[in-house]
Parts: structure tokens; C-alpha cells; sequence
């Protein structure tokens, strides 16, 4: 019996391949398998962020024969918005605008401006 699990190879050697799943487990790819579809190991290696249907059978993967269209996701899709999120944003950025007066230069502005006088300072008693 084998589990669908998709992972991203790590390394090609001799004897196979390194692939971690994406739960952080690290398996092998038996050179038989890595040997018949070594354009796809080697795609998989030089894009590190791409990912591959593997089927997981013990402690060892193999290339699952899919379909190029076929998508199995294995974990679900985070959400972009958080409404509440946002609105305690909103709420935190509210109560700091008093922090910076439109009239005045801006907080990191003025922290800048003060080190460069404290630069010079010691600059001159080091002279």
C-alpha cells in the first residue's frame, strides 16, 4: 500500500535520491526509479522550490506516474485576508499617528539626526 505525498529533491548521488516531503521527512528514491525518470529529478533539483508527487512506500518514494494536470494538493491553501487581523492593523496604526506629527520629521528621522551629532561628538574627541 502507498501514501501520495509530494516533496522537493535534494540531492542526486549514485545510489538514488534525497527528497523531503513536505512534513520535513527525509526518504530515498531508488536509482532504478531516479535512472528512469532522471529529467524530472534533475528539473526538481535545480528549482529548489519545486515540488513532486511521490508515491511513499516504506521509507522510500518513487515518482507517481500522474498526469501533468493532475493537482494533488496535500495541505490546504492559507487564507490571504484576515478581516480581524486587518482591523486590529488599522487599530494599532490609528493610535500611532500622533507618534509622528505631519509639521515634524518622522521618528526614524530624528533618530538618525541625533547619532549623526553623537557620531561628530566622538569623532572630534578622537582627533
Amino acid at each position: 500500500m502507498s501514501e501520495r505525498v509530494r516533496g522537493s529533491v535534494i540531492n542526486v548521488h549514485n545510489l538514488g535520491a534525497t527528497v523531503r516531503l513536505e512534513d520535513g521527512r527525509l526518504v530515498a528514491a531508488p536509482i532504478g526509479d531516479v535512472n528512469k525518470n532522471r529529467a524530472a529529478y534533475t528539473r526538481a533539483l535545480d528549482h529548489k522550490e519545486a515540488t513532486l508527487p511521490f508515491d511513499l512506500v516504506g521509507k522510500m518514494v518513487v515518482l507517481a506516474q500522474t498526469r501533468i494536470d493532475e493537482v494533488t494538493p496535500t495541505t490546504e491553501v492559507p487564507a490571504l485576508t484576515d478581516p480581524s487581523f486587518e482591523a486590529q492593523i488599522a487599530a494599532y496604526l490609528k493610535s500611532t499617528e500622533e507618534w509622528a506629527p505631519p509639521d515634524r520629521p518622522q521618528p526614524f528621522e530624528r533618530h538618525l539626526v541625533r547619532k549623526q551629532h553623537r557620531a561628530k561628538f566622538f569623532e572630534s574627541r578622537e582627533a
